[in-house]
Parts: structure tokens; sequence; C-alpha cells
């Protein structure tokens, strides 16, 4: 099975920070562009995470190095979870 020409890697990243963190954190989220992938949407969110962000890359590796290299190493934030979209039926 082939991707369709064009078509992206989507997830949403649920993002925890650190006491006192989360304003540095935001600011910092709102410059991630990891070469191909890059953070297309953006939400501070009540309950157990503070962001949720909506990434996308061309392939699943430009994504997930997106989240570990830039969102991970952001100061102040202390966990990722990270869930893929994908296409029911």
């Amino acid at each position: 099975m082939t991707k369709a020409a064009g078509k992206r890697t989507r997830a949403y990243v649920l993002i925890e920070t650190a006491a006192g963190k989360t304003k540095a954190v935001k600011k910092e989220l709102s410059k991630v562009e990891g070469g191909a992938s890059t953070v297309v949407h953006l939400d501070a969110v009540t309950g157990p995470f503070d962001f949720i962000a909506v990434v996308e890359g061309p392939t699943l590796d430009a994504v997930g190095r997106l989240v570990t290299d830039e969102i991970g190493t952001i100061d102040g934030v202390t966990r990722t979870t990270t869930c893929l979209a994908i296409s029911v039926g």
C-alpha cells in the first residue's frame, strides 16, 4: 500500500509542562518548525495536559523527529503523548 501523493502525516501531541513554565513553553511552541514538519495548530487546554499541538509532516519519521527533537527538548516540557491521526472507513 502506498501513500497518496501530497498526503501528510498528522498527529496530535498532548503536552504537559512544569509548574510555572506554561507561558514560556507556549512561546517556544509557537516557534517550532522542524524542516518539513511543523506545528499547524496549538491549543492550551484544561485537564491533565496543558497543550494539544496539531503537527504535520511528510512521513511518520519526520513527525517523530519534530516531537522528540523540537517539542520534547523545550525547557519546561515534562511529558508528551503523541496520537497519530488515522483514516477510518
